[in-house]
């Protein structure tokens, strides 16, 4: 909801900066190598990149459904995880299309300026996402620690305004992406040894200096995640502590079930996200095709989990779907 205008602004300038470039007309497309290593097992490894995908959509669209039409469901919590539903919606259809084509038809080849916008929604949205996530642990943080001003802290236009928040320092840190690799010179094969288009694969292809995408790159993941992580931490660090003092093991289990579902997210999103990371810049001795499929599982899984963790976790919204599909059953 909060996005479609945002991506509408930010896709026709990001589309003419990146046409203007001098090395698109001599080299007018990438190759996408898939899975190196494993070309004879790649339709076998799409089927379940499929599954995830469609689980992703139609998971998310359910949950994006369910918390519009439920005015009940209106809270600080079900609206984050709506944004959480869209960001997911967008990170998946950003990937899995294109991987799946060139997985299951051999559709190698990319355009310079599309795998620059999809690399570009790739890494902004998961920015945004680890923004989402920190936002929801700000959520929980208030219910528990202050419950009796839940709504007065947390009230529609705080949480509009931490939605765009997160939005625009998504969109302001990764557009410098694509803008610092038109100054790079490709004299070499285009080839990228990966599914999808994503920013280091790139700038490795580059003849030409690359240390300010690089560091650039470097500044923004540790930015990004050590923030989030940090504030994450924080926050659940005083939720401990508020539990901690409540009288009665009931009572303190009731207040952790109630973060449960946002722990289970967090760790599905950070864990293979920072092993990604840490094997593309340092892991020199681990296996392309293991980085390439974790990369890729990187993107799909956490968009196909989150609704199934908070459609079983979560009474109100698992209540709402059974209702939904008893409705269609008497139909």
């Amino acid at each position: 909801m909060i996005l479609v205008p945002f991506l509408s602004s930010v896709s026709k300038p990001l589309t003419m900066a990146l046409s203007n470039s001098s090395w698109r007309l001599l080299h007018p497309s990438f190759f996408l190598m898939g899975i190196p290593g494993l070309e004879e097992s790649q339709h076998w490894i799409a089927l379940p990149l499929c599954v995830f995908y469609l689980l992703a959509v139609m998971g998310n669209v359910s949950i994006i459904f369910i918390i519009w039409t439920d005015s009940s469901l209106h809270q600080p919590m079900y609206l984050f995880l709506a944004m959480l539903s869209g960001i997911d919606l967008v990170l998946a259809s950003s990937t899995a299309p294109k991987t799946l084509a060139v997985l299951l038809v051999h559709a190698h080849e990319i355009g310079y300026t599309v795998c620059l916008i999809q690399m570009f929604f790739i890494h902004a949205f998961s920015s945004m996402e680890s923004g989402v996530l920190v936002a929801m642990a700000l959520d929980r943080y208030v219910a528990i620690c202050h419950p009796l001003h839940h709504s007065t802290i947390l009230h529609p236009g705080i949480i509009g305004r931490i939605g765009m928040a997160v939005l625009v320092r998504g969109l302001v840190l990764l557009l410098p992406f694509p803008i610092l690799l038109q100054r790079l010179v490709f004299c070499r094969a285009t080839i990228i040894g990966h599914a999808y288009c994503e920013h280091m694969a790139v700038v490795k292809l580059a003849c030409s200096e690359t240390t300010v995408n690089r560091a650039y790159g470097l500044a923004v993941a540790l930015l990004v995640v050590g923030v989030d992580v940090v504030a994450i931490g924080i926050s659940y660090g005083l939720i401990l502590q508020t539990v901690l003092k409540v009288p009665g093991g009931e009572a303190r289990l009731k207040a952790f079930s109630t973060c449960g579902s946002h722990i289970c997210v967090i760790l599905i999103f950070y864990i293979p996200g920072i092993f990604s990371f840490l094997t593309h810049r340092f892991g020199h001795h681990v296996p392309h095709h293991v980085h390439v499929l974790l990369a890729t599982l990187y993107l799909l899984v956490p968009p196909a989990l989150n609704p199934l963790v908070y459609g079983v976790k979560t009474q109100q919204i698992r209540q709402r779907v059974i209702r939904v599909f008893s409705l269609k059953g008497q139909i």
